[in-house]
């Protein structure tokens, strides 16, 4: 059944690198469809729901634990939107189907009420780190990615196993200025899309960064990852607040 919104909320979630391993984070989530979300206009997913994706033919029963919560989100009217992170980007129309999610662009431009903000996973805008931005155009392509699902789906999974653990390697001896984004490719984005607001995941460090931008004040929101908490972005008609809970509350 439908329900009635009585307030006007939309949440905004980024980086829960979901996977059987954590269970803490997986009922964290689930608390936070039915306690939060639950109340919501929409629910915008920006990247990384899960740790990796290896294919939409994964029949793994974890994930349809996760496409059903999402779908019973769905069914009380919450509208649920995904853009892609760098670790589930492959995840397609198939499961967003079964999940009810919509899928959207690597950038998007929405109204939340009455702001015109960008959104997106935010891995683009760490141009600093250049061994991942040529990963990612790589893995961007049409031809990379119709390799990588021909593979058997046991293979796929031991390559996205490599994967993290060099992928945890290299991030260890990044600095994090490099990991980080870069101040230029912000304003070059706000700028781009005529926006004061950008709101974006991946890097991991939740803040509300005051910057320059069209020739006026801007501001740039980070979303926080839910390795030791869970985290949300709420916004309403007369606030916007990063909050946080206990992955066990």
């Amino acid at each position: 059944m439908i329900k009635s919104k009585d307030t006007a909320i939309t949440y905004l979630i980024a980086d829960l690198h979901l996977c059987e391993n954590r269970p803490d984070i997986s009922a964290c989530f689930l608390r936070f469809l039915e306690n939060d979300a639950v109340k919501a206009e929409k629910l915008y997913i920006l990247g990384d729901l899960f740790e990796a994706w290896v294919g939409d033919d994964d029949d793994n029963p974890y994930l349809k634990t996760i496409a059903d919560a999402l779908t019973k989100l769905s069914q009380t009217g919450t509208k649920i939107y995904y853009i892609h992170g760098n670790r589930d980007f492959l995840l397609g129309k198939t499961y967003a189907k079964k999940s009810s999610m919509t899928l959207l662009p690597e950038v998007e431009t929405i109204d939340l009420y009455g702001r015109h903000v960008v959104i997106m996973h935010g891995d683009t805008l760490c141009t600093r780190d250049i061994d991942y931005q040529v990963f990612r155009k790589k893995s961007r392509s049409w031809w990379w990615q119709t390799a990588v699902k021909s593979l058997p789906l046991f293979v796929r999974k031991k390559m996205a196993a490599n994967y993290r653990k060099r992928s945890a390697a290299a991030t260890a001896i990044k600095s994090q200025d490099i990991m980080d984004v870069t101040d230029s490719e912000v304003t070059a984005c706000l700028e781009q899309y005529q926006s004061q607001l950008l709101i974006h995941g991946h890097t991991h460090r939740p803040a509300v960064h005051e910057i320059i931008a069209n020739g006026k004040s801007a501001q740039r929101i980070v979303l926080g990852d839910w390795y030791e908490q869970g985290a949300w972005l709420k916004v309403t008609p007369d606030a916007i607040e990063l909050l946080n809970q206990p992955l066990n509350q």
